[in-house]
């Protein structure tokens, strides 16, 4: 009996204590419980404090916004009428370029071995010199149609020549990313050749510019540009031209000669940029393409004269570089180019009576160039330049080719240049530039002294 009841004691007490304890614990859930709900709901009504405050900040600002735009709105309707009269008035610029050049060599005696030099292929004068000077005008014909004209001015052989450098009409908003110009103009061939001497980041042309179009290829015709709607950026066109400038060289009765272009680019990230380009350039039954020979690029008594087929093609690459995408302050820039031209006719020397000698010609030229720049503080940067040229022409009558400077003479011409420019301003540019020239046998070094000044309103330059 005693043994039944000691276990229902035990039994008792064991129960009791299991009892207490899981109260305990029971209430110490409770007690985490109620201070989680505390806190969260402290949370919450932090949340909605914040919310009240950011949608008070909202209907600030919108009233603010609202307050901008009627602003706005009463300054533009005062200013409509005076808006008008000006969105048609000619931006008038004028780009002031003069130089001070030193050549070892005699400036006369320039050469490039395996090229036919055209008008203004030369070096030019030594000493002090204007070099080429533009005047600018350009404005919105209507809301259709954008005209600009620009003249050179710059000095030949000791006179001051004024030459009609563009004249072209443009289409606005025609739509589908079709454009069409007609007028003169400089040709899409190439990446550098549709840019304006002054904008070049070297006082001279590329070797390859000045052998194949006297420094630049401009012609009169009509030119059509398609630019696609893609996140990319690719332009593709074609131009008709007249032919009647060098590399053509003679007016015809229709078209003289073709242009098709395309280009593709786009950005890597905010501070990379690319674009490549692939050009081709063809002029059929030429007539009497005259060029100086030997000569710096003037007509002289002797004159080689070629007619038949020319063809060009080309390919350009430029890449860009600039920190948090802002080339204001430090940029780089690579660009490239590469052409070449392959030509069937005769070539023919003139003199001060009739044609005298006749050759029969294949001609195959190249060449390329490869240019750094680098802008190290905002207003200076330094340019490093790499040019080189190749050619096998041959023909019935080597003497005829020797005469007319197609004979290569065994000889690479190469360039290297490097140039130093100081930047003011957007407007302003001095610059100091040396070459080591080895265009033909005899090694020259020159040296150019430049400043290039923008007067006026101009315009933002292509890529």
């Amino acid at each position: 009996m005693r043994k039944a009841l000691l276990s229902v004691a035990i039994a008792t007490t064991l129960f009791n204590s299991t009892l207490a304890f899981a109260n305990s614990e029971t209430e110490t859930i409770k007690q985490q419980l109620d201070a989680l709900k505390k806190d969260y709901e402290q949370r919450i009504q932090a949340l909605e404090v914040r919310l009240l405050k950011t949608e008070e900040n909202a209907k600030q600002a919108n009233t603010k916004v609202q307050e901008v735009q009627v602003t706005l709105g009463k300054n533009n309707t005062s200013k409509k009428v005076s808006s008008r009269q000006n969105n048609f008035n000619p931006a008038i610029s004028i780009i002031l370029d003069g130089r001070y050049t030193n050549f070892d060599n005699d400036p006369e005696d320039y050469e490039l071995p395996g090229f036919a030099l055209g008008p203004e292929s030369g070096l030019g004068e030594k000493g002090f010199s204007v070099g080429h000077t533009e005047l600018v005008m350009s404005a919105n014909v209507d809301d259709k149609f954008y005209g600009k004209l620009t003249l050179a001015v710059a000095e030949h052989e000791g006179s001051t020549e004024i030459e009609l450098e563009e004249a072209f009409i443009q289409t606005l908003g025609l739509g589908n990313g079709l454009t069409v110009k007609g007028g003169r103009f400089f040709s899409e061939i190439g990446y550098l050749n549709k840019q304006h001497a002054h904008s070049w980041d070297f006082a001279d042309a590329p070797l390859i510019y000045r052998g194949l179009f006297g420094n630049q290829l401009i012609d009169d015709g009509l030119q059509i540009s398609y630019i696609a709607p893609t996140d990319t950026f690719l332009q593709l066109g074609a131009e008709l031209l007249s032919g009647s400038r060098f590399p053509a060289g003679g007016r015809t009765n229709g078209l003289g000669a073709w242009t098709a272009f395309a280009d593709i680019g786009g950005d890597i990230g905010i501070e990379h940029s690319w674009q490549l380009g692939v050009s081709h350039w063809q002029a059929n039954d030429i007539e009497d393409r005259q060029s100086g020979g030997h000569g710096h690029g003037g007509l002289t008594t002797e004159t080689p004269s070629f007619s038949g087929d020319s063809k060009i093609n080309a390919l350009d690459f430029v890449y860009k570089w600039a920190p948090n995408g802002n080339p204001k302050n430090q940029n780089f820039k690579f660009q490239a180019e590469y052409f070449d031209r392959k030509e069937t006719g005769n070539v023919t020397m003139l003199n001060s009576g009739p044609p005298v000698e006749i050759s029969s010609y294949d001609g195959h030229q190249k060449g390329w160039y490869a240019q750094a720049i680098y802008k190290f503080k905002p207003q200076w940067q330094l340019g490093l330049r790499y040019d080189q040229l190749d050619s096998n022409n041959t023909g019935s009558d080597a003497d005829v080719l020797g005469e007319a400077g197609l004979d290569n003479e065994g000889h690479t011409p190469k360039r290297i240049s490097l140039a130093l420019d100081w930047l003011p301003s957007e407007f302003s540019r001095v610059r100091l530039q040396f070459n080591k020239d080895d265009s033909y046998e005899k090694s020259d070094n020159q040296v150019f002294l430049q400043y290039t000044m923008s007067l006026g309103s101009h315009g933002a330059h292509q890529f």
